[in-house]
């Protein structure tokens, strides 16, 4: 599998962050409608992300809920018939929730930066280092710090959840 080392943050000054990121980007920022369907289970999570009609991805992941930089196995495969995947994964599986955002992405190096605006949570912004296959995870740690530095996130913007369990914790209906 392969292995990001990430962060997940709430904004403090979603204009100003996103601002220094774009500065700070290696390519043009590149803005998604995003719509992610979580199935139920057991381990990991296993969510369908769609990109309008004919796109989309389905991501499994694992990774601990804890606030910090931290590692995240995960395997994406490409769908190009999201709604057919969407009906079988629900009928097998069952949602567990859904999630919907607005997602620029930003590029310094080896590391995406998310500013994301998402649905009934709000505004938030995640670091994903993507590790090399033999690449020191401590490498990751380094960059993902001194990014966060620049972004003006501090430890108690950071978020130990996935934005599927903060809309649980919410009570949001989910659909």
């Amino acid at each position: 599998m392969a292995t990001n080392i990430e962060i997940k943050a709430r904004a403090r000054d979603f204009a100003r962050q996103s601002r220094l990121a774009q500065e700070m980007s290696d390519t043009a920022p590149q803005i998604l409608e995003q719509e992610d369907k979580f199935f139920e289970i057991k381990n990991g999570r296993l969510k369908l992300r769609i990109q309008g009609t004919e796109a989309g991805e389905l991501i499994f992941y694992k990774r601990a809920n804890v606030s910090g930089p931290r590692p995240c196995l995960y395997e994406v495969a490409m769908v190009d018939d999201p709604e057919a995947l969407e009906k079988i994964l629900t009928a097998a599986l069952g949602v567990c929730g859904v999630i919907r955002k607005c997602r620029t992405v930003c590029r310094v190096g080896q590391t995406r930066i998310h500013l994301d605006q998402v649905e009934g949570l709000g505004d938030f912004i995640e670091l994903e280092y993507g590790l090399r296959p033999d690449e020191d995870p401590g490498n990751g740690l380094e960059v993902v710090t001194r990014i966060m530095e620049k972004l003006e996130i501090r430890a108690e913007d950071l978020i130990d959840q996935a934005y599927v369990d903060m809309l649980k914790t919410a009570g949001a209906c989910f659909k």
